[in-house]
């Protein structure tokens, strides 16, 4: 699955992997920043911090391959 449209890493970044997870072979990179970042009903694990921000770290939903399909067909309900 490596380097496919619905699957990409990037080891170079210096941020990689930006989650603190076991396995980085399966860690997709695909959708950096999380397209559904907007959407309060996004589905991921996240909180809201004290300045009213939400925060993402605890939830890698755009990062497991697994989700691409999950993350478009979320995209096409809230266009």
């Amino acid at each position: 699955m490596k380097n496919c449209f619905s699957f990409f890493e990037n080891y170079e970044c210096e941020h990689f992997p930006c989650h603190n997870v076991s396995n980085t072979e399966d860690f997709n990179c695909l959708f950096c920043f999380c397209p559904l970042y907007a959407d309060k009903n996004c589905g991921g694990n996240f909180t809201i911090n004290e300045s009213d921000i939400k925060d993402c770290s605890n939830c890698l939903i755009p990062h497991n391959p697994k989700n691409y399909e999950l993350i478009l067909l979320k995209l096409k309900e809230i266009r």
